[in-house]
């Protein structure tokens, strides 16, 4: 799958395709949904399919001191997009630029101009343009002079209210891993760069890998089982402990993952991180002994979750 940049043309191969808008912030059963429609079109219609995101996040533009919510850096989506079908991944960058341009001018400059659109497949509620002025309803009144055919997906349920990256949000930040999971068809990961630490860890029998959460929202801080996914796809099992490690000083906001029956150097490479179950909250350990006791017990616990948990 190609990855492009929505400020530019795409090539000619990529014109006259079916084009999936929208932030798809966390790649949920909703956003699948919009997505699905526009891939099966395309297919239809014998013509590509494209996802068109936006970097940063329009909340992160207009409200730049906003705390961290991202559910999935650009990478994730862009492998998530291509299991799902897509042919490529266009990025719009969201600047004052973009902020300013009317939603007859992102039809006309950006759908057409640039991407040559076919077709276009948002969710119900999706806006776009200067003060949001854009919707589907736009797109299927201005659209046809452009060539551009809009629709419409609705709103996927679970239980008694739709699926929204605000749901996923609150159940990650309330410690339910499973409710995030059911709304997102797998469970939440955080992906990042194995970090230097104080090697702590290690000098208590646990090394652990050291994440920055970065642009991530904070999920409940605590102790969960984890799975974690390395370089060349190996998934291996672990704990994790995700805050500010309180029985430590200084405080420093990390996921730390220890893997079970794993060894090896993961400094300087990028891995992923599943929350699969929360454990219990952060606590502050008086002595060393009393940490390491709390950790076996962490372990256990984990181990026991995590082998009746299929991985995905």
């Amino acid at each position: 799958m190609e990855r492009l940049d929505g400020g530019s043309a795409v090539p000619a191969q990529l014109r006259g395709g079916i084009v999936a808008l929208g932030n798809f912030d966390g790649f949920h059963l909703g956003h699948q949904a919009v997505v699905g429609r526009a891939v099966a079109r395309a297919r239809a219609e014998g013509r590509p399919a494209l996802v068109a995101t936006f970097d940063p996040h329009p909340v992160r533009f207009f409200k730049p001191d906003a705390p961290p919510f991202r559910l999935t850096t650009l990478d994730q989506r862009a492998r998530l997009f291509a299991e799902a079908g897509a042919d490529a991944m266009i990025v719009f960058r969201f600047d004052a630029a973009l902020a300013a341009l009317s939603a007859e001018a992102f039809i006309a400059e950006r759908l057409a101009g640039m991407l040559g659109a076919a077709g276009v497949v948002t969710g119900g509620d999706f806006t776009f343009g200067q003060g949001r002025g854009g919707n589907v309803e736009v797109l299927r009144t201005l659209g046809p002079a452009h060539g551009i055919a809009a629709e419409a997906v609705a709103p996927v349920m679970l239980g008694d209210e739709p699926v929204s990256s605000s749901r996923i949000r609150a159940a990650l930040q309330a410690g339910d891993c499973a409710a995030a999971a059911r709304l997102l068809t797998r469970p939440f990961a955080i992906a990042g760069e194995v970090r230097h630490g104080a090697k702590l860890g290690r000098t208590i029998g646990y090394p652990t890998a050291n994440l920055e959460l970065g642009a991530y929202l904070r999920p409940r801080y605590g102790i969960y089982a984890v799975r974690g996914r390395l370089p060349g796809g190996q998934l291996v099992d672990g704990a994790a402990n995700l805050g500010i490690r309180p029985s430590f000083d200084p405080p420093v906001e990390l996921l730390e993952p220890y893997f079970f029956d794993f060894s090896g150097d993961l400094y300087g490479q990028t891995i992923e991180v599943e929350l699969i179950a929360y454990l219990r909250p952060e606590a502050r350990f008086d002595s060393l002994d009393a940490l390491v006791a709390h950790m076996e017990r962490d372990c256990a616990e984990a181990r026991a979750i995590l082998k009746a948990t299929p991985a995905g």
